[in-house]
């Protein structure tokens, strides 16, 4: 069977690739999915592969995990780099599968970054998975539910994988230590660790280049940081993670907890988010999840997304963090935002209603419309519908607490006026 994994000389492979685990047994991390009871450990133990879809963050162990299914399954293996991969490859592949199935051998489509294939080479791999012609094993960094089609999604299972955790990048670092003549001081490799961000690739690369410029004969902390003295920030403004932050970062207002919004606003801001976009999000939010409780905040929301973009950055991250612990600290109120929800929702289900005949701009019954500020209060009761209907329910946190107040005096008017 042909082997896609074949290496290069070990001198020149980079020592990522060269440390890359060969087995089960040094494969570390992603416990939900290779547990004892994990489902893709019981694929590849039972040399049953199912078509699936690995996903996540960089240096998170995807490609190695294929690795190793090819390395112990008995299927004939393809592999294709979607960046580069033509319409023409995959036919190619596909047609190798077919001729693979008529003499009873199992063929795996291993595709590296996945999301990178257009519509038509998606569609382009259904007819092989629906007819089990090929088992397809993606990866990606992407959401499969945003850059996969629908239909290639149903075909397959999907699997996600996280960050490395701590632990597993010292696993993999000791195995590093175990298997290339590399000594590092205890500081450096809590410091390497760190720097890794939950990414074993970055790690082992630092690490190699590390091994080069160590002068002692044992890596220290000096030698990590004339190599690279910034954090790594896992942060793309085109990628998912860019959407799961904003995500965060909102909700952590809307919680009013402003040290954990203050932490997401801080990461978009190094990992160089457009102050903007972060400001539109603030002013929705002010409607949104504020609302009636404080309408000051609205105005303020506004107020600093003009200023933001008067000033610009680095300033601008000032008055991001001012907005952003107000924002954090205001009673909560979304009264305003399902009001209008169910308004929309009953004029979509429900009949037209008509405008009463004393409402319209130009009509004889106008003469019937009583004009509010002719009465006491500045207040009459008066049908404006034609029908009775209530989307406003008062919430009792802040300012809205007197608007809640000033309804119920309006209300119990109108029942005086109508008897």
């Amino acid at each position: 069977m042909s082997n896609l994994f074949q290496n290069s000389s070990e001198k020149d492979e980079p020592l990522a690739k060269k440390l890359s685990p060969k087995s089960m047994d040094e494969f570390f991390g992603q416990d939900k999915i290779v547990g004892e009871d994990g489902a893709v450990r019981q694929f590849i133990l039972k040399d049953k592969v199912i078509s699936c879809i690995f996903y996540g963050p960089p240096g998170s162990g995807k490609t190695a995990l294929a690795r190793i299914i090819a390395r112990v399954t008995e299927s004939d293996l393809i592999r294709l780099n979607a960046v580069t991969a033509r319409v023409e490859d995959l036919r190619t592949a596909l047609k190798r599968a077919s001729q693979n199935k008529l003499t009873g051998i199992n063929t795996i489509l291993f595709i590296d970054e996945i999301h990178r294939f257009n519509k038509m080479q998606q569609d382009g791999l259904l007819p092989g998975l629906e007819e089990g012609t090929v088992t397809l094993i993606g990866t990606t960094t992407k959401n499969p539910f945003f850059s996969l089609i629908p239909p290639l999604r149903s075909r397959v299972l999907l699997f996600e994988f996280e960050k490395l955790s701590y632990d597993a990048l010292k696993n993999i670092l000791a195995n590093a230590e175990k298997k290339e003549p590399i000594k590092i001081e205890k500081s450096a490799r809590e410091y390497l660790i760190n720097f890794a961000n939950g990414d074993a690739r970055r790690m082992l690369n630092l690490l190699e280049a590390a091994a080069i410029v160590s002068e002692k004969g044992e890596i220290t902390v000096d030698c990590f940081e004339r190599l690279a003295r910034k954090q790594s920030i896992l942060y793309d403004r085109d990628e998912d993670y860019h959407y799961d932050v904003i995500s965060a970062f909102i909700k952590s207002i809307r919680g009013s907890d402003p040290d954990a919004a203050l932490y997401w606003l801080a990461l978009m801001i190094e990992g160089g988010e457009d102050p903007l976009f972060i400001s539109r999000r603030l002013i929705i939010l002010a409607s949104e999840d504020i609302g009636l409780a404080d309408s000051l905040s609205l105005i303020l929301a506004q107020a600093a997304y003009e200023a933001v973009d008067n000033i610009g950055m680095p300033e601008a991250r000032i008055i991001l963090s001012h907005i952003t612990v107000y924002l954090s600290l205001q009673p909560k109120s979304n009264s305003s935002y399902q009001a209008i929800e169910k308004a929309a929702e009953y004029v979509k289900t429900h009949e037209t209603l008509d405008v009463p005949a004393y409402l319209k701009s130009s009509h004889p019954a106008n003469k019937f419309y009583k004009y509010p500020h002719d009465f006491k209060y500045h207040f009459t009761p008066q049908d404006y519908t034609g029908k009775q209907i209530q989307f406003y329910e008062p919430g009792e946190l802040g300012y809205e607490k007197e608007l809640k107040k000033r309804l119920a005096f309006l209300k119990q008017l109108g029942s005086k006026g109508k008897s």
